[in-house]
């Protein structure tokens, strides 16, 4: 699929459903948002961009912490629902800007901070990505990665992966702990450290958030029951289809 193609399927897949990640629980909580706001304690004239901003909860824990936040994603809806709720919350510092991970429209160390969540595993060329954050970020500035962690285990790997893309056909990768460091590393940022956290994921409102088609929905819960007790036991699948995986949290410095 081409670059053009991949970022079509994206606009699609999400515009339609921009309000929904807004409310999502998956989304709008998780223990890492802590960690993000730790970071930035005695921030208070940076300047920071979310990457892949989705409905714009990393913006919202930020905001009142930073000089101001850019909220960055390849789907115009999806800005559209950060503007709105950033004044509904009182949050003048935020504002939006549209466009790819790969390619950047900002000036050369422009940012002390990037934090990207939940977002990586939509972008069609990683390490592209990575040397434009490397790239507009300031020397010694702090970009933070969340995302879903592939096992790195093939068996595993081929589950999940297969599992994401029916659910959401603008999937491209969960990337294993090995291929994120290599590609962090490749793009000229320093690993500064990782942590790994569990997600749980419920079926009904996984799918329903995706509006993912009723015939998609009936692979991923057969696949399910096909596959044997590792996977079964490794990703905690329940009989409803709910199931459980590995987020990475990684810190990278330029």
């Amino acid at each position: 699929m081409t670059s053009t193609a991949h970022t079509q399927v994206v606009q699609k897949q999400f515009g339609e459903q921009a309000s929904a990640y807004l409310s999502s629980a998956v989304h709008a909580q998780g223990t890492e948002f802590a960690l993000l706001q730790a970071e930035l304690a005695g921030q208070g004239a940076a300047r920071l961009l979310d990457l892949g901003c989705g409905a714009g909860h990393v913006s919202f824990h930020v905001a009142p912490l930073v000089k101001e936040v850019v909220a960055y994603d390849l789907s115009q809806q999806m800005l559209d629902v950060v503007a709105a709720a950033a004044v509904d919350r009182g949050l003048a510092n935020i504002s939006t800007v549209h466009g790819a991970a790969e390619r950047l429209p900002f000036a050369d160390g422009e940012f002390d901070f990037v934090f990207s969540r939940y977002s990586a595993h939509h972008w069609s060329d990683l390490g592209l990505a990575l040397r434009e954050v490397r790239r507009v970020l300031k020397p010694g500035g702090v970009a933070a990665f969340v995302d879903v962690l592939s096992p790195g285990s093939p068996l595993l790997d081929t589950y999940l992966q297969t599992v994401e893309v029916l659910r959401d056909t603008s999937h491209v990768r969960d990337y294993s702990a090995g291929e994120w460091m290599r590609q962090i590393s490749e793009a000229g940022l320093h690993v500064r450290n990782s942590s790994r956290q569990r997600l749980r994921l419920e079926y009904t409102s996984w799918v329903e958030r995706m509006r993912t088609p009723p015939v998609l929905r009936a692979a991923i819960l057969e696949l399910q029951q096909a596959m044997g007790q590792e996977v079964r036991d490794y990703f905690e699948i329940q009989a409803d289809g709910t199931f459980s995986t590995d987020v990475l949290v990684v810190w990278a410095e330029r």
